[in-house]
């Protein structure tokens, strides 16, 4: 079957929260499909990213997807961004604090989930980038995640199909699908893949629905668990998107490797050892946690946060001088004050977030590509 009519099929129904096609029409003088209406759930913020830039296309969310997935992006044509960012897992790399890149090196930050990402006003935990675009090249060129150069990347897709790969992909045709000519270049696959990122949206959770006014969504223990993280958590996990994406210290002992975090990107003194407030979208799927993936389970960073040791693998809240302020101002000493029962029904709530329409979409899902040379 043709490339561009398995992309029509694929995209023929395109309508959900998030976004939907208005007209797929192809421009006359073009032949591109005309943009895909991107609409935010109504109860979401207005995003960041200007959608404008970077016109959605079926065409063009489906060459993200096809490179997102695709191991061509790596040096050893085995690692694509799909390989560390797993659907089933919210697009993060469930079981593993620290992903393993090409010739199974290891990294040194957990994989952070990808969702959501019309309304990031920064990237990676140490926000050393501040446009969607201008986040591929940065695994792709890490030396021990993808280990390879944009611009080899560039020659390797233009090279495609490639004879004998189990799923041949031929990308200077999807190119064209997408952007009108079979012109390969950074700026198009850069778009491409921000269009497949900003398709991917969660707002289809329990709590969701909740919020949309089903008072049947949730439990009881889950309204009191949502009652109790609106007052403990709800200054750094804030609004809809629960982050107020803001760079703190959360009070972790350093690691092996000393990660400062943001200081690394600043160089200032007061970012020592602050790191992004993630979203916690789908985070009862999305263990382990923290910038390291030190814990485990929720129940080890409440423990963490009460600084209450019970558990193993919990230390001490670390005392330095930029940790936050929300955790010098609750008591006798440096935490949260959270009872065992509050600790349960803030989990209970925690786990309303999962999203499982968004983690067993197809548009999302991985298409096969085997371009491996």
């Amino acid at each position: 079957m043709p490339k561009i009519l398995v992309i029509l099929m694929f995209f023929s129904g395109i309508a959900m929260i998030g976004c939907k096609s208005d007209n797929e029409t192809p421009d006359p003088q073009t032949g591109v499909s005309l943009s895909v209406s991107w609409k935010k759930p109504s109860h979401f913020p207005e995003p960041v990213y200007d959608m404008s830039k970077n016109p959605m296309t079926a065409e063009g969310v489906e060459l993200g997807r096809f490179l997102f997935y695709d191991g061509i992006l790596s040096r050893t044509n085995a690692i694509g961004c799909g390989t560390c960012h797993q659907q089933s897992a919210a697009f993060t790399h469930h079981g593993h604090d620290l992903s393993h890149g090409i010739d199974d090196l290891l990294g040194t930050r957990n994989a952070p989930a990808v969702q959501n990402l019309a309304w990031s006003t920064s990237f990676f935990w140490d926000g050393g980038v501040h446009d969607l675009d201008f986040v591929p090249p940065s695994p792709i060129q890490n030396k021990v995640e993808m280990g390879e150069t944009v611009s080899n990347v560039m020659v390797k897709l233009r090279n495609t199909p490639v004879k004998g790969a189990g799923f041949p992909v031929n990308y200077p045709q999807m190119f064209k699908a997408a952007f009108g000519t079979e012109e390969i270049n950074t700026e198009r696959m850069m778009k491409a893949l921000s269009q497949f990122m900003l398709s991917m949206v969660s707002a289809t959770s329990r709590y969701d629905y909740y919020v949309l006014g089903d008072a049947s969504a949730i439990t009881a223990q889950e309204k009191e668990g949502l009652g109790l993280f609106k007052q403990k958590c709800g200054s750094c996990h804030a609004g809809e998107l629960f982050t107020d994406f803001s760079f703190r210290n959360n009070g972790l002992s350093p690691n092996k490797i000393n990660d400062q975090g943001r200081y690394a990107i600043t160089l200032d003194e007061a970012d020592r050892m602050k790191f992004k407030v993630p979203s916690l979208r789908n985070v009862g799927l999305t263990a382990p946690y923290m910038h390291d993936g030190r814990y485990r389970a929720l129940s080890e960073v409440l423990d963490h946060y009460a600084n209450d040791q019970n558990s193993s693998k919990t230390d001490t809240m670390y005392i330095s001088p930029t940790l936050d302020p929300v955790f010098l101002s609750t008591g006798p000493k440096p935490g949260i004050r959270l009872t065992a029962q509050e600790k349960l029904s803030i989990i209970a709530f925690l786990k309303t977030l999962n999203d499982e329409q968004f983690i067993s979409d197809k548009r999302f899902s991985d298409p096969g590509v085997g371009t491996a040379l």
